[in-house]
């Protein structure tokens, strides 16, 4: 199977208000897809609609071939799934819980479950009511990923992890990837999906922006930058700098400003001429991301087509 995914024309309307736009988008089989957008953008909503836990207002919906409406119990078979808003609840342990989720999916052999709780660092004891925020995710996690699944589709998986646990998670993207399972993650993390992803889909007010390798999509990253330098330099040190108008130097030419597109290289090497005191690089919200990536394209066709990577 080339394609796990395929959606075309994919819209869903919420009375006045849309989820989705005519959404076109094909994930490879053994892929690792990154789904980035803000909160609010459409990324649960065309998880649910992969999952017919939703229905659309137009455009169809393959999964593994599949129709999710009229297969849908053939189709969560070989589905793992973590929802953005995972909720667990009961009175008996998390042992006990997923040994019962076991079983409904054909059963999983203990040692496998007993592995991913140990990394995770879930405690099987634990009475599954009682879990906190981080620890039903991890549950939540486990579940997902027990039962070896062909297609593992995740909504803001790493969301209440600390940093050592979404890197053990980021190990388990890809490990399944190395073993042929496809994943589709959707964040509003870019560093994550960037970790792990071969692709990446940016989707903006319901709408697909961007379909791009993750290398590429690097090459674009915007990053404000603060430099301080021991004495002043000149006025016009930076202006031969690619992109040098989003540079200013403050009135002593003691503080350089702004932000640099893609590569810092040549920066890097300009700064080299002077004695830095202090360097501050950080990559700026998603939110500015999207505007920054698509400022000179305001004008373009908002939709990208399936096949446009």
């Amino acid at each position: 199977m080339e394609n796990v995914i395929e959606l075309r024309e994919l819209t869903k309307t919420y009375g006045a208000r849309r989820g989705l736009s005519g959404l076109n988008l094909e994930v490879r089989a053994g892929e690792v897809f990154g789904y980035l957008g803000p909160n609010g953008a459409g990324k649960s909503t065309t998880i649910r609609l992969l999952l017919d836990l939703i229905r659309p207002t137009g455009g169809t919906v393959t999964v593994l071939g599949l129709d999710p409406r009229a297969d849908g119990v053939a189709l969560r078979r070989r589905v793992g799934y973590l929802a953005g808003d995972f909720v667990c609840d009961g009175r008996q342990n998390v042992r006990g819980y997923l040994r019962f989720l076991a079983a409904l999916r054909g059963g999983v052999p203990q040692e496998r479950i007993d592995d991913l709780a140990d990394r995770l660092g879930l405690d099987q004891t634990t009475k599954v009511k009682k879990l906190s925020k981080g620890n039903r995710q991890k549950f939540g996690l486990v579940q997902a990923f027990m039962h070896t699944p062909e297609l593992l589709i995740l909504d803001e998986p790493s969301s209440g992890l600390d940093p050592l646990v979404q890197q053990t998670f980021l190990d388990l993207v890809a490990e399944a990837a190395g073993n042929g399972q496809t994943v589709f993650m959707s964040s509003h993390i870019m560093s994550e999906v960037e970790a792990v992803a071969d692709r990446v889909g940016i989707i903006r007010d319901g709408l697909l922006v961007a379909l791009d390798t993750v290398d590429n999509l690097r090459a674009g990253t915007v990053r404000d930058i603060e430099v301080t330098f021991e004495s002043p330099v000149p006025a016009g040190a930076f202006s031969s700098l690619p992109g040098a108008d989003r540079l200013s130097l403050d009135e002593a030419g003691t503080t350089l400003t702004g932000q640099v597109a893609g590569s810092p290289d040549a920066l890097i090497k300009a700064l080299a001429l002077h004695t830095v005191t202090g360097l501050r690089a950080t990559e700026p919200a998603l939110e500015e991301l999207f505007q920054s990536y698509y400022e000179t394209a305001e004008d373009a066709p908002r939709t990208v087509p399936a096949q446009a990577v």
